[in-house]
């Protein structure tokens, strides 16, 4: 095995560790690389080197001092960026050469290939590349649609180039399984409510959900993945494919014919593997996840919008106010029909342990603090009632879905979601709600294979089977 610093020169690492100097160094470095950019190889002319270093010298204020050289602080920025290509170009550092063109005799420098592997991977740290997830299960599907392309040479153009795409996302989506946590705790920061409502839209808004949303609906791998399965199986077991396959193979990685046949079987087994099980283990983490951190900032919202003294926060006073008042008169069991139509009040449908909230010291009162309270005639409490009343109103309510289930199903035992009405946007929140209240209503639901895709969404098939004694209320 080659070791790494068999292949560098001894110092490459040194001006990144030098005290003082390492941000000049790297950031020095990411000059000399941008000015490439717009050239058709990592070849300039050295003035030009040294003009694009002494401007961000002179632009950031920088005194340099080269630590391998006995003098004195230059004022000269030309000097001073003549000082730094010296120093990279140096054998012990080698992250530049310079040369003398042939024909007009002017000096040149050159980035070595370790001097660009260098610069790119410091120009990655510092702003990561936004990877397209959805692109690589879009390119195996294309390569395997179009069989003219990759017919010539199936390894080169075929089966290795869906296993680096395949090899590609399982890195991308481990990453953003690992750092998701970063991604959500930037968006969760509780300095105040407005701020975390901020975080919380921009983060919605963001390219990472954008991606994550193109990754499950438009380009959701279900919709490729049978084709995708069936056609590496078809490779597989064409003799003929397959052997020019193992050839090709032997050719590219200079293998014996038995270890190429293992080798080109190895990575049809993990592709095939990583499209089946992996990636839905990986997707599943990653929700998790997600679901996990938004209900944290759901959590912290919460608390501060609880603390605040704004009109949400006197709203939930007023009805923690309310009900420890009915308390008091008596309704232990149940609010008043009255109180019922307006407001929902400790129904408790959704407590889960995140629901939890542990005692905290309670604020002082300081100075006594007097409201004028406003009388309200007859009239304005009958219209606040009304508008109450029609703010309360839910037409995805749990009574109103278990109703609309059994005037489908009629005396039917279950019902599939191809029978259910999905046209229209209404449609379709009707079945949603029916199914989130299906257990409290007495019906099972069942998931079956495949997919439907309506109104934007992607929906796996499922069955609504009515239990003992869910259809006794219609």
């Amino acid at each position: 095995m080659t070791r790494l610093f068999d292949t560098i020169p001894p110092g490459f690492f040194n001006c990144l560790s030098s005290a003082g100097n390492q941000g000049i160094y790297s950031d020095c470095l990411q000059v000399i690389y941008e000015q490439y950019d717009r050239e058709i190889s990592y070849r300039i002319a050295r003035g030009r080197i040294r003009d694009a270093l002494a401007a961000y010298l002179l632009e950031n204020h920088v005194d340099f001092i080269d630590p391998e050289e006995e003098t004195e602080a230059r004022k000269n920025h030309n000097e001073m960026a003549n000082s730094i290509i010296r120093r990279f170009c140096s054998a012990e550092i080698g992250w530049l050469e310079e040369e003398n063109d042939d024909a007009t005799y002017e000096k040149h420098i050159i980035m070595t290939e370790q001097g660009i592997l260098l610069a790119e991977f410091l120009q990655q740290i510092r702003r990561p590349d936004r990877e397209e997830f959805s692109s690589y299960i879009y390119n195996i599907y294309n390569i395997l649609r179009n069989e003219e392309q990759w017919r010539r040479d199936p390894y080169v153009d075929g089966l290795k180039n869906i296993y680096r795409n395949a090899k590609l996302l399982s890195k991308a989506l481990k990453r953003l399984a690992t750092f998701i946590r970063k991604i959500i705790e930037r968006m969760v920061k509780e300095e105040s409510l407005e701020s975390l409502t901020e975080n919380i839209i921009e983060y919605c808004d963001g390219n990472f959900i954008r991606e994550y949303a193109r990754l499950t609906k438009q380009q959701n791998i279900h919709i490729y993945r049978s084709f995708i399965r069936s056609e590496l199986d078809r490779v597989q077991n064409d003799r003929a494919l397959f052997e020019r396959l193992r050839a090709g193979c032997a050719a590219e990685e200079g293998l014996k014919p038995e270890a190429a046949k293992e080798y080109a079987e190895d990575m049809l087994r993990q592709t095939k593997r990583f499209l089946s099980e992996d990636y839905d283990r990986i997707m599943r983490d990653i929700k998790h996840r997600i679901n996990v951190y938004l209900q944290i900032a759901v959590g912290r919202a919460r608390f501060l919008r609880s603390r605040g003294g704004d009109m949400r926060g006197n709203v939930e006073q007023a009805v923690k106010a309310l009900t420890e008042e009915m308390r008091e008169l008596g309704f232990k069991e149940e609010a008043p029909p009255e109180v019922n139509r307006l407001f929902l009040l400790e129904r408790h449908e959704f407590i889960d342990e995140g629901s939890l909230r542990f005692p905290r010291k309670a604020r002082s009162v300081r100075r006594e603090t007097a409201s004028g309270l406003e009388v309200m005639s007859e009239d304005d409490m009958e219209q606040a009632r009304k508008a109450h009343e029609r703010e309360a109103y839910n037409p995805y309510s749990r009574e109103k879905m278990g109703a609309y289930l059994n005037r489908l199903m009629g005396e039917k035992a279950g019902i599939e979601s191809d029978a259910l009405p999905l046209e229209s946007k209404r449609d379709l929140l009707c079945s949603l709600s029916a199914v989130a209240y299906g257990r409290e209503n007495g019906f099972s639901i069942r998931l079956l294979d495949g997919y439907v895709e309506t109104n934007g969404m992607l929906l796996r098939r499922f069955e609504i089977v009515r239990e003992d004694g869910a259809g006794d209320e219609k």
